[in-house]
Protein backbone atom coordinates (compact mmCIF):
# COMPACT_ATOMS: atom_id res chain seq x y z
CA UNK A 1 0.00 0.00 0.00
CA UNK A 2 1.49 3.28 -0.90
CA UNK A 3 1.56 6.45 1.75
CA UNK A 4 0.65 9.67 -0.25
CA UNK A 5 2.40 12.33 1.84
CA UNK A 6 3.58 15.97 0.68
CA UNK A 7 7.43 16.37 1.34
CA UNK A 8 6.17 18.81 3.67
CA UNK A 9 4.73 16.05 5.65
CA UNK A 10 7.88 13.74 5.11
CA UNK A 11 9.88 16.19 5.97
CA UNK A 12 8.00 17.21 9.52
CA UNK A 13 7.41 13.49 10.02
CA UNK A 14 11.12 12.28 10.19
CA UNK A 15 10.18 10.46 7.05
CA UNK A 16 12.87 10.51 3.97
CA UNK A 17 12.08 13.68 1.81
CA UNK A 18 13.09 15.53 -1.40
CA UNK A 19 14.64 18.88 -0.57
CA UNK A 20 14.26 20.05 -3.59
CA UNK A 21 10.22 20.03 -3.99
CA UNK A 22 9.00 23.31 -5.01
CA UNK A 23 7.00 24.23 -2.30
CA UNK A 24 9.66 23.60 0.24
CA UNK A 25 12.02 25.75 -1.89
CA UNK A 26 9.22 28.46 -1.84
CA UNK A 27 9.03 28.60 1.93
CA UNK A 28 12.88 28.81 2.11
CA UNK A 29 13.17 31.58 -0.08
CA UNK A 30 9.92 33.44 2.13
CA UNK A 31 11.80 33.04 5.04
CA UNK A 32 15.01 34.10 3.35
CA UNK A 33 13.58 37.49 2.67
CA UNK A 34 11.83 37.84 6.13
CA UNK A 35 15.24 37.03 7.93
CA UNK A 36 16.81 39.62 5.35
CA UNK A 37 14.90 41.98 6.50
CA UNK A 38 15.45 41.42 10.19
CA UNK A 39 18.99 41.45 9.79
CA UNK A 40 19.40 44.69 8.73
CA UNK A 41 16.49 45.94 11.03
CA UNK A 42 17.65 49.11 13.42
CA UNK A 43 17.46 48.46 16.98
CA UNK A 44 13.97 48.86 17.15
CA UNK A 45 12.60 45.62 19.38
CA UNK A 46 9.06 45.92 18.00
CA UNK A 47 9.91 45.95 13.97
CA UNK A 48 12.00 43.41 15.05
CA UNK A 49 9.23 40.90 16.74
CA UNK A 50 6.88 41.68 13.55
CA UNK A 51 9.08 40.37 11.64
CA UNK A 52 9.98 37.43 13.91
CA UNK A 53 6.48 36.37 13.81
CA UNK A 54 5.79 37.18 10.54
CA UNK A 55 8.48 34.47 10.10
CA UNK A 56 7.19 31.60 12.64
CA UNK A 57 3.56 32.31 11.92
CA UNK A 58 3.02 32.43 15.88
CA UNK A 59 3.19 35.41 18.60
CA UNK A 60 6.63 36.03 20.07
CA UNK A 61 6.94 37.16 23.35
CA UNK A 62 8.74 41.16 24.05
CA UNK A 63 10.95 39.15 26.11
CA UNK A 64 12.29 37.10 22.92
CA UNK A 65 15.36 38.65 21.48
CA UNK A 66 17.51 37.28 18.82
CA UNK A 67 21.17 39.45 17.52
CA UNK A 68 21.21 39.95 14.22
CA UNK A 69 21.95 38.16 11.89
CA UNK A 70 20.19 35.39 12.44
CA UNK A 71 18.94 32.54 9.59
CA UNK A 72 17.06 29.66 9.76
CA UNK A 73 15.71 27.31 6.83
CA UNK A 74 11.67 28.25 7.10
CA UNK A 75 11.26 29.74 10.66
CA UNK A 76 7.28 28.15 10.92
CA UNK A 77 8.88 25.03 12.58
CA UNK A 78 10.38 27.22 15.53
CA UNK A 79 9.17 27.96 18.62
CA UNK A 80 10.57 30.31 21.38
CA UNK A 81 10.00 30.31 25.13
CA UNK A 82 9.36 33.87 26.65
CA UNK A 83 12.85 35.33 28.22
CA UNK A 84 14.82 33.99 25.34
CA UNK A 85 17.98 35.57 23.72
CA UNK A 86 20.12 34.51 20.70
CA UNK A 87 23.67 36.32 20.30
CA UNK A 88 25.22 36.85 17.10
CA UNK A 89 25.27 34.60 14.15
CA UNK A 90 22.42 32.12 15.59
CA UNK A 91 21.34 29.61 12.76
CA UNK A 92 18.78 27.47 13.41
CA UNK A 93 17.70 24.55 10.16
CA UNK A 94 14.17 24.24 11.41
CA UNK A 95 13.23 21.70 8.70
CA UNK A 96 12.11 19.31 11.89
CA UNK A 97 10.24 20.93 14.27
CA UNK A 98 12.34 23.30 17.28
CA UNK A 99 11.46 23.97 20.64
CA UNK A 100 12.87 25.91 23.00
CA UNK A 101 11.86 26.37 26.64
CA UNK A 102 11.83 29.97 28.38
CA UNK A 103 14.99 31.86 30.18
CA UNK A 104 16.93 30.12 27.34
CA UNK A 105 20.28 31.77 26.20
CA UNK A 106 22.09 31.24 23.29
CA UNK A 107 26.35 32.36 22.87
CA UNK A 108 26.67 33.45 19.79
CA UNK A 109 27.55 31.29 16.61
CA UNK A 110 25.07 28.69 17.93
CA UNK A 111 24.18 26.06 15.41
CA UNK A 112 20.87 24.13 15.71
CA UNK A 113 20.22 21.61 12.86
CA UNK A 114 17.29 19.16 12.47
CA UNK A 115 18.32 18.21 8.95
CA UNK A 116 20.52 15.28 8.29
CA UNK A 117 21.06 13.82 4.70
CA UNK A 118 22.28 10.03 3.45
CA UNK A 119 24.88 8.57 4.08
CA UNK A 120 25.31 7.08 0.27
CA UNK A 121 26.23 9.54 -2.47
CA UNK A 122 23.35 8.45 -4.72
CA UNK A 123 20.96 9.52 -2.13
CA UNK A 124 22.75 12.92 -1.53
CA UNK A 125 22.49 13.89 -4.86
CA UNK A 126 18.78 13.17 -5.23
CA UNK A 127 17.98 15.98 -2.93
CA UNK A 128 17.07 13.00 -0.39
CA UNK A 129 17.46 14.44 3.22
CA UNK A 130 15.77 13.89 6.86
CA UNK A 131 14.90 15.74 9.84
CA UNK A 132 14.01 15.31 13.49
CA UNK A 133 12.98 17.40 15.90
CA UNK A 134 15.07 19.16 18.60
CA UNK A 135 14.14 20.30 21.68
CA UNK A 136 15.81 22.77 24.56
CA UNK A 137 14.04 22.76 27.87
CA UNK A 138 13.57 26.31 30.19
CA UNK A 139 16.81 27.75 31.69
CA UNK A 140 19.14 26.20 29.43
CA UNK A 141 22.55 27.80 28.65
CA UNK A 142 24.20 26.55 25.28
CA UNK A 143 27.71 28.17 25.06
CA UNK A 144 28.92 29.93 22.39
CA UNK A 145 29.69 28.18 18.68
CA UNK A 146 28.26 25.20 19.99
CA UNK A 147 26.46 22.70 17.58
CA UNK A 148 23.10 20.68 18.72
CA UNK A 149 22.76 17.77 16.15
CA UNK A 150 19.32 16.49 14.47
CA UNK A 151 16.98 14.81 17.06
CA UNK A 152 18.37 15.79 20.54
CA UNK A 153 16.73 17.33 23.41
CA UNK A 154 18.48 19.16 26.22
CA UNK A 155 16.90 19.01 29.49
CA UNK A 156 15.64 21.89 31.51
CA UNK A 157 19.03 24.10 33.23
CA UNK A 158 21.52 22.28 31.82
CA UNK A 159 24.50 24.44 30.56
CA UNK A 160 26.46 23.17 27.18
CA UNK A 161 29.94 24.61 27.30
CA UNK A 162 31.10 26.95 24.50
CA UNK A 163 32.51 25.14 21.12
CA UNK A 164 30.38 21.54 22.44
CA UNK A 165 28.83 19.36 19.52
CA UNK A 166 25.59 17.96 21.17
CA UNK A 167 25.06 14.09 19.81
CA UNK A 168 22.73 13.10 22.24
CA UNK A 169 20.37 13.87 24.88
CA UNK A 170 21.32 15.97 27.65
CA UNK A 171 19.78 15.13 31.31
CA UNK A 172 17.96 17.93 33.43
CA UNK A 173 20.15 20.20 36.06
CA UNK A 174 23.71 18.80 34.22
CA UNK A 175 26.97 20.59 32.76
CA UNK A 176 27.58 18.88 29.44
CA UNK A 177 30.91 19.97 27.34
CA UNK A 178 32.98 18.42 24.70
CA UNK A 179 33.12 16.69 21.22
CA UNK A 180 30.73 15.05 21.27
CA UNK A 181 28.97 16.20 24.37
CA UNK A 182 29.17 14.57 27.24
CA UNK A 183 27.77 15.32 30.79
CA UNK A 184 30.98 16.34 33.74
CA UNK A 185 28.94 17.37 36.20
CA UNK A 186 25.40 17.61 38.09
CA UNK A 187 23.99 21.29 39.13
CA UNK A 188 23.04 21.42 42.37
CA UNK A 189 21.25 24.08 44.57
CA UNK A 190 24.70 25.11 45.84
CA UNK A 191 26.59 25.30 42.24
Amino acid sequence: MKHDMSEWNKMIEGVEYDSSDEYLVSVRKRARKIFQRYNRTEEDPKVRRRLLEKLIKQPVDKTVFIEPPFFCDYGVNITFGKNFYANFNCVILDCGRVQIGKNTLLGPGVQIYTATHPVNPSARRSHLESAYPVTIGDNVWIGGGSIILPGVTIGNNSVIGAGSVVTKDIPDDVVAVGNPCRVIRTITPDT
